[in-house]
């Protein structure tokens, strides 16, 4: 939201070597409006002057190998957050001293990475949780780019599924926030050619008009009844104005029979977005049915004793058998409640 040239978390200095390179991109929500984007500046989310000096490398980003067994030795990166638009705005308000910039601010910081050495790296892998993972599935392509065609190049989205459904009063929730975010801050002109050439910019904001048109090979990590989806998209308190969702929200234990019904059919929806993209040998898919939003970064969910599973596999290892070539990966969870591996984010009264 300010001048600044953007800031990205190194785990190691970053050095030249030919093991791997790994770039996270956080979440963090969108702002569609002047009025949340100027309050957006007064947080962590808009401001460098908000950043933490320090911030922990965990689940997909750990050193470790017994925490992350098959990235553990790469040179990992996170690249700081703050356009409020995925990494794709490009225009300005100066009455209102906003500055969207994810744009610039995303191709500095590769510049950045590929000065030190990144552009040697046989391996690199593009991630991101939330928005974060939306910016993944939209930039894609373009990371492939920047790399040499003897260089292994992937991206994976963890909770990065944003889908254009209906919320529970039946409205377009999500889409007419998407549409403010991308009128606001032109993203327009940064999305995936492939789509914009045939639909309007609202939707190429959304993964499931992309993602089977990529070319880079690519990895979906989402659980099918994505907590945040439900609580921000689906039943957001615009559409639930008698708050009859709210306990399903905080619980899934307390949703009755028919909002676990409307559930299904979002589960249903998004099983089917994903059905032509699943098609393609190069991809690989980890659809569990949790409730849960981002399962990569947090140790207990990557991987851990109790780590969730889909075919005695957790995530880690479905990652990096997909990645490596080791096997194909197309896992998809039976519908809620069968599986007991979750770990359902649970909100206190």
């Amino acid at each position: 939201m300010e001048r600044y040239p953007g800031i990205i978390y190194t785990a190691d200095t970053v050095r030249v070597q030919t093991v791997g390179s790994f770039i996270w991109r956080f979440g963090g929500g969108w702002c569609n409006s002047i009025r949340t984007c100027v309050y957006r500046k007064t947080t962590r989310r808009g401001s460098s002057n908000y950043f933490e000096k320090q911030l922990a490398f965990t689940g997909i980003l750990s050193n470790q190998a017994q925490e992350n067994p098959d990235f553990f030795n790469w040179n990992r990166v996170k690249i700081r957050y703050c356009d409020g638009a995925s990494f794709t705005g490009d225009s300005e308000d100066k009455v209102h001293g906003l500055q969207f910039r994810g744009q610039k601010i995303w191709l500095a910081a590769i510049e950045e990475l590929m000065s030190k050495g990144m552009r040697y790296a046989n391996q690199a892998l593009l991630s991101g949780c939330s928005a974060g993972g939306l910016a993944s599935i939209l930039h894609c392509d373009e990371f492939r780019g920047f790399f040499s065609r003897r260089t292994r190049v992937k991206c994976l989205a963890d909770a990065g599924m944003f889908m254009d459904a209906r919320d529970v009063a039946g409205g377009h929730t999500l889409r007419n926030m998407y549409n403010g975010v991308v009128t606001l801050q032109g993203s327009g002109k940064n999305l995936p050619r492939t789509c914009t050439n045939h639909l309007d910019p609202t939707s190429c904001f959304f993964p499931q008009n992309i993602i089977s048109n990529l070319r880079t090979p690519m990895f979906l990590l989402n659980t099918a009844y994505d907590s945040w989806q439900i609580i921000a998209s689906l039943a957001p308190p615009s559409a639930d104005r008698r708050g009859t969702w709210k306990a399903c929200q905080k619980n899934p234990a307390s949703c009755s029979p028919s909002q676990l019904n409307f559930l299904q059919g979002f589960r249903n929806q998004m099983l089917n977005s994903v059905k032509r993209f699943s098609m393609s040998r190069q991809n690989g898919l980890f659809v569990n049915s949790c409730f849960a939003h981002c399962q990569s970064e947090r140790q207990d969910t990557w991987f851990a004793d109790n780590s969730p599973l889909l075919g005695n596999k957790p995530i880690a290892l479905a990652v990096g058998d997909w990645y490596f070539e080791r096997s194909a990966v197309k896992k998809i969870d039976c519908p809620y409640p069968c599986d007991k591996t979750c770990h359902n984010l649970v909100f206190r009264a």
